[in-house]
C-alpha cells in the first residue's frame, strides 16, 4: 500500500502551534496504518525534487492508492520563507497530473480567515490584495483536481460556495493517547473541583466571564495554560487573579501533566462567528485525556460535546456558570458519569481513526 504525502511546507517534530502538529499526526499515523508514504514536502525546490522522484516511479510502475494533502494557513504559493511566489504553479500541476494518473487526492484545507473583514490587520493593502488573490487560487485549484476536501467542519463549508459540497467531508482534529489511556484521576474527587483550559488567549479566545466566576467560588480551581507572550497581551482587560487561578506557560508534557491532574475541561470562550465552524484542537486533547468538558453554546465545540454526552454546554453567562459549577460541587457523581462515557468515545477521535477514515474515502 503505497500512499503521497503533501504538505508545502517541512515537517516539524518540534511544531507547537495547531498548523505544524496536525501534518505531522497524520503522516505518523498513516504510517502507523502500514502505508509506505511518499513525501511531497518542504519549501518549494524541495517539493519540485520530491515531484520528480513520484513521478519517476510511476514511470517505473509503482502504483499509489491516494495522495493525502494538509494545507498552510497561507496560501500555497506564499509558503516560501521570503513569502514571493517562486514555483506558483508547482503544486497545481501536481495535483492536475496526480489526477490524470487516476490517483485520487484529498486535501485538508485549514483557514479561512483570509474570508473575514479583520483579515489583514498590519499588512500593508498591496500585500493583502496579492494574499488574497493567491487563496482564491488555492480554491480554484482544489475545485478542479480533488477528489475531497477535508475541513474541520462541514459548517466551513458555508464560506467555500465555490467548491462542490459533494466532495467535502470534516474531518477535524484528532488525539494521539492510545485506547489503554489510563485516567490518574478516575472516580470522584473531593473539593476543591479542578478546572483546566489550555490556548490562546486573544479576541477569539476571550474567556472573561470564566474568571469572574471562579473568583467568586473558593472550592473551584481553574489552571490556565497559555503563552506567556499571550497572556501578558491581555492581562490587564481581566480581573486580578485570585488564589484559586494559576496562570502557568507549559508545553508537552508539562501542560499533559496539569491537564491529567484537573477534573474538568474548559472551553467557555465567548462565541463569535469564528467559533461557528471551529473545531479547535485541544477540544479533542481533552477528549484524549477523557476529561469532560465545559463548552458555550452557539459554538461547534458546544454542539459536539451536547450531542456526544462529552460534558456541559451552557450560555456564556456567569450565571450559567456559576450555578453549574455548584451542582457539580454538590453532585460529583455528574462529573464521574461524563468521564466514563468519554473511556468508550475517545477511540473514536484519535489521529489513528482520522487516517484509517481518509484511507477508506480515497480507496473506495
Amino acid at each position: 500500500m503505497n500512499i503521497i504525502f503533501h504538505h508545502p511546507l517541512p515537517l516539524d517534530k518540534n511544531a507547537k502551534s495547531a498548523s505544524g502538529i496536525r501534518p505531522l499526526r497524520m503522516f505518523t499515523a498513516f504510517e502507523s496504518l502500514g502505508y509506505k508514504v511518499d513525501l511531497v514536502t518542504g519549501y518549494s525546490s524541495e517539493r519540485k525534487d520530491c515531484i520528480a522522484k513520484v513521478k519517476e516511479n510511476i514511470r517505473q510502475g509503482k502504483k499509489y492508492d491516494f495522495v493525502y494533502s494538509e494545507s498552510s494557513t497561507m496560501p500555497t504559493m506564499l509558503t516560501e520563507p521570503h513569502h514571493l511566489p517562486s514555483h506558483p504553479f508547482l503544486d497545481w500541476s501536481f495535483f492536475r497530473f496526480c489526477k490524470k494518473k487516476g490517483i485520487p487526492t484529498g486535501l485538508f484545507y485549514r483557514d479561512i480567515y483570509w474570508k473575514f473583514d479583520n483579515y489583514g490587520a498590519g499588512l500593508n493593502r498591496l500585500k493583502k490584495v496579492a494574499a488574497k488573490l493567491a487563496y482564491r487560487f488555492d480554491i480554484w485549484v482544489y475545485k478542479r483536481t480533488l477528489a475531497k476536501l477535508y475541513l474541520p467542519s462541514v459548517k466551513m463549508a458555508d464560506y467555500i460556495p465555490e467548491v462542490n459540497f459533494d466532495i467535502i467531508q470534516a474531518l477535524p482534529p484528532g488525539h494521539s493517547y492510545p485506547d489503554t489511556y489510563q485516567m490518574k484521576n478516575s472516580g470522584l474527587t473531593p473539593p476543591p473541583l479542578k478546572l483546566f483550559y489550555v490556548g490562546g488567549m486573544s479576541e477569539h479566545y476571550q474567556l472573561h466571564k470564566l474568571f469572574e466566576v471562579v473568583r467568586q467560588l473558593p472550592n473551584i480551581e481553574l489552571t490556565v495554560c497559555t503563552r506567556l507572550d499571550e497572556w501578558n497581551n491581555v492581562s490587564r482587560s481581566y480581573p486580578s487573579l485570585t488564589p484559586n487561578i494559576k496562570m502557568v506557560h507549559e508545553s508537552a508534557d508539562g501542560m499533559e501533566k496539569l491537564l491529567r491532574e484537573s477534573d474538568i475541561a474548559v472551553l467557555f470562550v465567548k462565541p463569535h462567528e469564528y467559533w461557528e465552524f471551529a473545531a479547535p484542537v485541544k477540544l479533542y486533547e481533552y477528549i484524549g485525556h477523557r476529561k469532560p468538558i465545559i463548552a458555550s453554546e452557539k459554538t461547534l465545540a458546544g454542539h459536539f460535546v451536547e450531542d456526544n454526552g462529552l460534558g456541559w454546554t451552557i450560555p456564556y453567562e456567569e450565571e450559567a456558570l456559576k450555578a453549574l459549577l455548584n451542582q457539580l460541587l454538590l453532585n460529583p457523581q455528574e462529573v464521574d458519569s461524563v468521564r466514563h462515557n468519554l473511556v468508550e468515545i475517545a477511540p473514536k477521535h484519535s489521529w489513528l481513526a482520522r487516517a484509517n477514515r481518509v484511507a477508506e474515502e480515497l480507496r473506495s
